[in-house]
């Protein structure tokens, strides 16, 4: 989520609240996922609950849950982060969907499209659906929100970096060109055709993306401004709809839709969401009974590693350092590759997932996640580099007084920002400890801010260094490793090489139809990237623990876009 998708990136027990982001995004992620959030869910295997049994719903059909963030944004153009990347997975719905068993199926999509034998063209056909007043769904609908996500003015995070490059026109369109020239026409009101620029292998996983949901012109047109701006002023068309939320509160509900075209699947009748940002005060909800879900970590995932009703998940998002190199027009001491370097090896990260988050999170050396992708042959992605760069404290003094020697300094102050919940900001000051520690002459101050205004200083470059991190768009190493090529949406940070840029064009372009070298170059890619430039600093591969009633069941966990899918949920055996 996970800037997108900004990670982005929550409903998790850790949010780098996103952007995310994979979504993407950022906070989590994705939705970008960018700074550490808490949040509250992981979830069982499907049909299960936190102690493996089975049931049928047989008590009052309402879901009591805790969220790590407050939502930016729910206009599916503008979302960016894990929390909105998550509610929109639930109360609307694209083309496709991700399943139980997270395939891509068909949602809106009356069933698989018509696809040209040179791969360049889809034919959906759209099923009957409405939207929550009624109004049916329309093949315009999806034209128009998808021209509107590449409108210059709206401003959209991730319709220019999905669509770009993928979509024919889109990077024009996204430049200021007329909209007519976008390869997305509705040639009736059941039939959308989508040329593309190029074969795409992950096309179809991109349909089940928020930012590809449809919105009715009428209603964006005739809200004007308020669009979006409370769960009022929203149409919806998934298994629920958004209620009680006011634009910026700290609570909201999920109602079921009754206009949802799969409507009889739906169990939960009610989703009742409370942002809580500290592990503690989650704790206690649950243990009252007030709330069927609690996110753990830190000594609290220590303390109850062995209850059970804990329920664990390793994720594929990834937190990172962003090292910016330039800040209001002027080069930062992170411009200089030692110094960089240095910081990227002077903290330990195996004690940061063992003691600081003890959630079965990775220690990172990596941008592309363990047991995320996999060839045709079954090989996961990160046996071809493996680790790459990993903490090494002595090393880390060498780049470190190179680096101070090129720059002329003895002494550098860095800004670390960072999310302000309770989880962001013990791991915020584990790392300032571990960097000052290692790296003579080094101040770091850490600068904590609410997910909203993290992002407002992303976007406007004005930050040193930041605790972010990505959760996956789609199910492929390039949702990854395109984040960082030259003026790319999410590459905030003014990093650029020719060598990279050209790897990632190689693997969207001519070496689309050839797997096995398409994924040594986007591999190729990632050692330039981490180990030769140290662009980023890799921290860890998110895991998830949570406390989770016995009788919540059917939660369903996603790798990328929203999180969690709670259509197939329901209530069993609750007293």
């Amino acid at each position: 989520m996970k800037n997108s998708k900004l990670f982005w990136l929550l409903g998790l027990v850790l949010v780098l609240s996103i952007f995310l982001a994979a979504c993407g995004g950022g906070d989590d992620t994705s939705n970008e996922t960018e700074t550490p959030e808490e949040t509250d869910t992981d979830a069982p295997a499907e049909g299960e609950n936190a102690e493996g049994n089975t049931g049928e719903p047989d008590a009052e059909q309402v879901l009591n849950l805790v969220e790590g963030a407050e939502i930016p944004s729910m206009d599916s153009a503008i979302a960016e982060d894990s929390v909105a990347f998550n509610i929109l997975n639930n109360v609307n719905e694209g083309l496709f969907r991700l399943n139980e068993e997270n395939v891509a199926i068909p949602a809106l999509a009356e069933a698989e499209p018509e696809v040209s034998e040179d791969g360049l063209t889809y034919t959906f056909k759209l099923r009957d659906a409405n939207w929550s007043d009624g109004t049916p769904i329309t093949a315009q609908d999806f034209e128009f929100a998808w021209k509107r996500a590449l409108d210059p003015e709206v401003g959209s995070p991730y319709g220019p970096y999905m669509m770009a490059g993928t979509i024919k026109g889109a990077t024009e369109v996204s430049e200021g060109a007329d909209p007519s020239e976008l390869g997305v026409v509705a040639e009736d009101e059941k039939t959308l055709v989508v040329t593309l620029e190029r074969p795409t292998p992950y096309f179809m996983s991109l349909m089940a993306f928020g930012t590809f949901y449809p919105q009715n012109e009428a209603f964006v047109t005739e809200k004007g401004d308020d669009y979006a701006s409370n769960s009022d002023n929203l149409l919806y068309n998934g298994p629920f709809m958004l209620t009680n939320w006011d634009g910026t509160g700290l609570t909201w509900s999920m109602e079921k839709n009754p206009e949802y075209w799969d409507a009889e699947t739906v169990q939960l009748e009610t989703i009742n969401v409370d942002v809580v940002k500290e592990t503690s005060t989650a704790l206690n909800l649950y243990q009252s009974g007030e709330k069927d879900r609690a996110g753990l970590s830190g000594e609290f995932a220590m303390q109850y590693a062995d209850d059970p009703e804990v329920v664990k998940e390793l994720e594929p998002t990834l937190f990172y350092l962003k090292f910016n190199q330039e800040r209001n027009g002027e080069e930062t001491p992170l411009a200089n590759e030692n110094i960089r370097k240095a910081i990227s090896m002077s903290f330990n990260k195996q004690d940061l997932v063992d003691v600081v988050l003890a959630n079965g999170s990775l220690p990172a050396n990596y941008l592309v996640p363990t047991e995320f992708t996999f060839s045709e042959d079954g090989a996961d992605f990160r046996e071809i580099n493996g680790d790459l760069t990993g903490f090494d404290a002595e090393q880390a003094k060498e780049f470190w007084a190179t680096g101070l020697e090129e720059i002329g300094q003895t002494e550098v102050t860095l800004e670390l920002l960072g999310g302000d919940s309770e989880l962001a900001g013990k791991m915020d000051a584990y790392l300032k400890e571990q960097m000052e520690t290692n790296l003579e002459g080094l101040t770091v101050n850490l600068k904590a801010v609410p997910f909203g205004v993290r992002l407002e200083l992303d976007e406007a470059q004005d930050y040193d260094m930041q605790n972010s991190g990505w959760g996956p768009d789609y199910q492929d190493p390039m949702t990854f490793i395109d984040l960082f090529v030259t003026g790319a949406s999410h590459n905030l940070m003014s990093y650029s090489n020719e060598e990279f840029d050209s790897l990632v064009e190689q693997a969207k372009g001519e070496l689309a139809q050839d797997p096995a070298a398409r994924w040594e170059a986007m591999a190729e890619a990632e050692r330039i990237l981490i180990e030769e430039d140290a662009a980023i600093a890799p921290i860890y591969q998110r895991a998830t623990m949570a406390l989770q009633k016995p009788y919540v069941q059917n939660i369903i966990s996603h790798p990328f876009g929203g999180d969690y899918s709670y259509k197939w949920a329901f209530i069993s055996g609750k007293e």
